[in-house]
């Protein structure tokens, strides 16, 4: 990986286990050793948005989770969460989701119970911080490494995603456009989330693909979705499972491990392959940490 991009995944990794404190382009660009015009200026290049706007979103996305999740007052919530004060909160918290707080919290999620809120928590909290730098290229290419595959039923579940035909040099583009939009509506409209971020690719030929970038959801909206967001129900069934440990560059090996093994097993792929996002990279800066779950249902 080029250093500027792995020093950028290490400062953002610091940021976020210091998002209650000063996180300000002048303390970000101290510990990075960079001019703050300098560090705005790969910042954006890389995260797709600036310091502060970034700051602001992870904090709003967190405490929106907590609101849902806990009895806490908000003005407790607001402090741990680095906001200055109720007001600045609640300023940034209807701007990013369209209601205060508070009738935020009494909206509530659209799947009631404490479990439900706790795992919708879990999931935004960790991956709001970078949910847009999922398939970034990191030009790292490791030794091809033996996966470990296994065949099991899986539950089926319910998502929000976005579709669209591309070429396979856009998928990290499409996803840092797909993964933002589709996390933030399922923030701002309530609805549970069940999972991390995934890409499921129901047509793959030689010159484009289709793609489906999205998050499980705990159960479908009540109302259809716009801004050409579509509910995706995969359905329960037998499916091989594997873990790409690495870079997302190293995916192509992976897929072709996994397709040889089907073969080798005399297994059929019975419906389009998907792969979740596992780890973020806001959070572990090193790609040989990362993790992404391979699943191609089978019959």
């Amino acid at each position: 990986m080029p250093s500027p991009t792995r020093e950028l995944l290490r400062l953002l990794a610091l940021v976020n286990s210091r998002l209650s404190g000063d996180v300000s382009l002048s303390v970000l660009a101290g510990w990075a050793h960079r001019s703050r015009f300098d560090l705005h200026r790969r910042f954006r290049r890389l995260v797709g948005e600036t310091p502060k706007a970034y700051a602001v979103r992870v904090r709003v996305a967190r405490a929106a989770a907590e609101l849902v999740a806990t009895d806490r007052r908000v003005s407790a919530v607001a402090l741990d969460h680095g906001f200055a004060s109720h007001e600045v909160f609640t300023r940034s918290f209807t701007r990013h989701l369209g209601r205060s707080p508070r009738a935020y919290r009494e909206r509530g999620l659209h799947v009631a119970g404490r479990r439900a809120a706790a795992v919708h928590a879990s999931v935004l909290s960790s991956a709001a911080p970078c949910i847009s730098l999922h398939h970034i290229t990191t030009t790292e290419r490791e030794a091809t490494v033996p996966l470990d595959i296994s065949v099991r039923d899986l539950p089926g579940f319910h998502a929000l995603v976005m579709r669209r035909r591309i070429t396979r040099d856009e998928i990290a583009t499409t996803l840092a456009e797909f993964l933002p939009t589709v996390f933030g509506y399922a923030q701002q409209h309530g609805l549970a989330l069940a999972g991390p971020p995934f890409a499921r690719y129901p047509e793959v030929g030689m010159g484009s693909l289709v793609i489906e970038g999205g998050v499980n959801i705990a159960a479908p909206p009540l109302t259809p979705p716009d801004a050409g967001i579509e509910v995706l129900t995969v359905p329960a069934g037998r499916a091989a499972v594997t873990i790409h440990r690495g870079p997302y560059d190293g995916l192509p090996d992976s897929y072709q491990q996994l397709e040889k093994w089907l073969r080798e097993q005399g297994l059929v792929a019975a419906g389009p392959p998907w792969e979740t996002y596992l780890t973020d990279p806001g959070d572990q800066p090193d790609p040989a940490t990362w993790q992404t779950e391979l699943v191609q249902p089978v019959h």
